[in-house]
């Protein structure tokens, strides 16, 4: 048997040795959030793999512990899927006093059908080199590329250095941190030798722009190529040809891209084809103007001599936009990567938890240990003086002669009605009752000894309900406490968002699910007290009930034994 229980023990030890285990990439860096991308039918579909994509990571308090990382990000390592790869990044933002950030990376490869597709933001190392993090590479395909970053707001473009012909003014509601309003002049860039695209070759035009209500114009124009917009329908212009179709709503973010294949023209707006005509790319060069005539605002502006395909454009459009299912980010401690545990939803509920939050949830905490002290307390002090009375009232009840003498021969230190009678007994001593030759009570002394008694009865009651008054405090004020934490946690939830311009489930549902945590702290306060104060109220009741008979039992028993006649 115990040789049956040892081979037992190995084989789960080996199991357990076996079993797949979270990598962690360096413990120097104690936290980490896992950002994947889901391009199975989930998520976002994917009709093929996609090489060099440009990720754009949103990182704001629901999936990122800001409080751990350096001020200026300096400490963050982004890795590839393996989490043994690092990635070079780029931070285009990275506010900690709002716990709002937007990091570029590019991903080698991106398969479809795969929730797999991930990277891994480290951070929370205050000794890391902020020099280590390297430079995100530029695109070798990439002609121009505008991120409206830059604090002097130059317009000025990552690959070849090439400026705005005027200072632009920034937009602080951007799509991605960044962005430039549009006031209906035109945003020029002059011609530069590199910015050009041969005839019959390859390109790609692609941005981001939010367009105000009834805006008209001219969105793009470069060379023989542009694009407008009327009435809230896109068209194209390649020379001769027109590309119709995709209309855009007022006052949201989409994404624009036109490709030239050479013989072909698509137009993709936020990653869906609506539009395509067999026309050759002509020689394109001069000065780019973007928003001409059109009120609104712009990001990411980017031209490559590629054709990048629809499934390229497809994933830029819903990993950089701020809506979708693309997108999944959960963070984790070493702890929990290294099989210390797995908290589960409870643990992501903890870690989105705001301050105002946390200290709702500590007030609540110290009126649950106070509820509940009051509830043991009480209900020991209760259930003392239920024994002692029940003890004391048998003594009582079979008292014949020795009524007045019952303080002898017996104990009963918990007992109410004990008190009761001998606060009854000294009044009567204070008349010599029960002593030879002593006169017998009057009325009006009867009177006054159940006065007396009826004072210490109020008194017993007095005890008997004292520090009751918490538990209804718990009872009406901590639901309302917890409402008030996930009142104000959903505030600041929907402020980050609206401040990061990022309104997908992924950002919004943690936050909030963490704010209602505190009315369920209110709730798990509440219900408790709830069900014990009606216990104890029921208690309390009957031995106030006892008391009250005992008084009028103990009167009437006097007056029979020692009143006037």
């Amino acid at each position: 048997m115990r040789a049956t229980l040892g081979r037992l023990a190995l084989a789960i030890g080996l199991l357990a040795a076996m079993a797949p285990a979270h990598a962690w990439w360096n413990e120097d860096w104690p936290q980490r959030t896992r950002y994947a991308l889901d391009t199975t039918d989930r998520g976002q579909p994917l009709a093929e793999a996609v090489t060099g994509v440009p990720l754009a990571i949103r990182l704001h308090s629901g999936n990122f512990d800001f409080l751990g990382a350096q001020d200026d990000g300096r400490d963050l390592r982004v890795l590839a899927a393996d989490d043994k790869t690092v990635l070079a990044h780029r931070l285009e933002r990275f506010d900690a006093t709002n716990e709002l950030a937007v990091l570029w990376v590019q991903l080698p490869t991106v398969a479809p059908g795969s929730d797999k597709n991930a990277v891994y933001i480290y951070s929370g190392n205050a000794q890391a080199p902020a020099e280590a993090a390297g430079a995100m590479p530029v695109d070798a395909a990439l002609k121009l590329a505008v991120h409206f970053d830059e604090p002097a707001a130059l317009g000025t473009d990552a690959v070849a250095g090439l400026k705005a012909t005027a200072a632009l003014t920034p937009e602080a509601n951007a799509l991605l941190a960044g962005g430039a309003k549009l006031a209906g002049t035109a945003l020029v860039w002059p011609s530069a030798d590199s910015l050009k695209i041969a005839a019959n070759g390859a390109a790609t035009l692609s941005l981001w722009w939010r367009a105000d209500a009834g805006a008209a114009g001219t969105l793009l124009a470069w060379g023989p190529l542009g694009v407008t917009l009327q009435n809230g329908q896109l068209a194209a212009r390649i020379g001769t040809a027109t590309l119709n179709g995709g209309a855009v709503a007022a006052g949201t973010w989409a994404h624009l891209a036109l490709v030239l294949e050479g013989n072909r023209a698509r137009l993709h707006v936020n990653g869906v084809e609506v539009a395509q005509a067999a026309v050759a790319t002509p020689e394109l060069a001069g000065e780019l103007r973007v928003g001409d005539g059109l009120r609104g605002a712009i990001d990411e502006l980017q031209i490559a001599d590629t054709a990048r395909s629809p499934a390229w454009l497809t994933l830029v459009a819903a990993s950089q936009g701020s809506e979708g299912k693309l997108v999944k980010a959960t963070m984790e401690s070493a702890g929990e990567a290294d099989g210390g545990g797995n908290h589960g939803y409870m643990g992501i509920l903890v870690k989105n938890l705001t301050i105002d939050a946390w200290v709702v949830i500590l007030i609540l905490g110290f009126m649950f240990v106070l509820a509940a002290f009051v509830m043991v307390t009480k209900l020991r002090y209760i259930g003392l003086a239920d024994r002692d009375n029940r003890q004391f009232l048998g003594r009582f009840r079979q008292a014949t002669t020795e009524l007045l003498q019952l303080d002898q021969g017996g104990s009963h230190p918990h007992s109410s009605l004990f008190r009761l009678y001998a606060a009854g007994q000294r009044e009567l001593k204070k008349r010599r009752i029960g002593e030879a030759g002593a006169a017998p009570l009057s009325g009006a002394s009867l009177d006054a000894v159940k006065a007396s008694v009826d004072a210490d009865l109020v008194r017993e009651s007095h005890k008997l309900n004292a520090q009751m008054v918490w538990l209804t405090i718990a009872i009406s004020g901590g639901p309302f406490l917890g409402l008030l934490g996930t009142v104000v946690g959903v505030m600041i939830t929907f402020a980050a968002i609206a401040a990061a311009g990022d309104v997908n489930v992924n950002a919004i549902a943690p936050g909030i699910a963490a704010a209602l945590l505190a009315t369920v702290a209110g709730l798990a306060v509440a219900i408790p007290a709830l069900f014990g104060y009606n216990y104890l109220a029921s208690r309390i009741k009957n031995i106030s009930a006892d008391m009250q008979i005992f008084v009028d039992e103990f009167i009437t028993r006097v007056a029979e034994e020692f009143g006037a006649r």
